[in-house]
């Protein structure tokens, strides 16, 4: 224990030290610490229990049917669960323990130092030893005599003390219990955050997978209506590709004719010109009466039969949007109230 009373000699660690032996409750020494497990912070035990206790209202006893609680730490705000014995069943942390009755050995073994208790301004030789009820002040027993307070109602300074740093452990306890609901709030937050995303996601897919299904419908759709017109037009010219080759077998016919009468109206001698001219002027005649072919109507080739409306289907496209119930509107009114509380 060398290094103990080396640090010891000096005022200065000694301040340090005790500042590592101050109970974050009660801001007092430890007295029966325990260890918070995991994080390894100590809390006295009345303290701990304290916290235990407004964490966990409903929690009496160790021979309560309730199995355990579980509250957070102070100085880090780490969960701590506890079994049926409660704060109980936590380890004593014997080496503060120890740490702390060499400490206040050592205190008691030292002088008291004039600067170490405080003084009264107006009267520098004396202790402030008494409290001023009506002014809410401590001060000293000369000014309640002499000075300032001589016609205040005091109280000892002990009594006050404790009344307060009972009222300040109510307090801290107060805000220990609002800081683990703030906790848990928050942590339903984060929860409902990470559903929300979830959720999201989900609702995403179902959209994509909506819309994916719609354009494959009138991707089939068109696929169907572009193969009708493929078809018509099919149809409507292989019949004037049959008309064409028709018209052509004709223009051939009465070129060969015309090729003919030509070399007959080029005969010179009147016997051989008379013994063919009938035949072929015959020929002519009947050719330039029988030989008309089907023709085509007005506007065969046009295709607006075939034309589509959508703007009934665009704007019904443009009308899309999301049901939202008359049940989801006063869920989100709820919720908006809840959130203002």
């Amino acid at each position: 224990m060398d290094f103990q009373a080396g640090i010891l000699q000096d005022g200065s660690p000694m301040e340090s030290l005790e500042k590592q032996l101050i109970c974050p409750i009660c801001l007092e020494m430890f007295s029966k610490p325990v260890v918070i497990l995991p994080c390894q912070h100590n809390l006295c035990r009345k303290c701990a229990n304290d916290v235990f206790q407004a964490a966990n209202p409903y929690w009496q006893s160790r021979g309560s049917l309730i199995s355990g609680g579980r509250f957070r730490c102070p100085s880090c705000r780490h969960e701590v669960l506890l079994d049926r014995h409660g704060v109980y069943g936590l380890q004593r942390n014997l080496l503060v323990e120890n740490i702390i009755d060499i400490y206040k050995q050592e205190c008691s073994s030292r002088p008291l130092k004039k600067g170490e208790h405080p003084m009264c301004k107006e009267h520098e030789d004396e202790r402030i030893n008494i409290y001023c009820v009506t002014c809410e002040v401590p001060t000293c027993s000369m000014c309640k005599v002499f000075g300032a307070h001589k016609d205040c109602e005091v109280a000892p300074l002990q009594t006050i003390f404790q009344g307060q740093k009972t009222e300040l452990n109510n307090c801290i306890s107060m805000l220990v219990a609002g800081n683990d609901r703030i906790q848990t709030i928050i942590s339903q937050l984060e929860d409902s955050c990470q559903s929300t995303e979830e959720n999201s996601e989900a609702a995403k897919r179902e959209l994509c997978a909506r819309f994916d299904a719609l354009a494959a419908l009138l991707e089939e759709k068109k696929s169907e209506l572009l193969q009708r017109i493929s078809h018509e037009q099919g149809d409507k010219t292989a019949f004037i590709q049959s008309l064409i080759c028709q018209y052509k077998e004709q223009l051939e016919k009465s070129s060969r004719l015309v090729e003919t009468a030509i070399q007959a109206a080029e005969e010179t001698g009147g016997a051989a010109f008379l013994m063919n001219a009938k035949q072929l002027i015959k020929t002519i005649v009947e050719a330039s009466k029988g030989g008309r072919l089907e023709k085509i109507e007005q506007g065969y080739e046009s295709m607006d039969a075939f034309s589509v409306s959508l703007d009934h289907l665009t704007e019904a496209v443009r009308a899309l949007d999301f049901d939202i119930a008359e049940e989801d509107e006063e869920y989100f009114d709820g919720e908006e109230e809840e959130v203002e509380e």
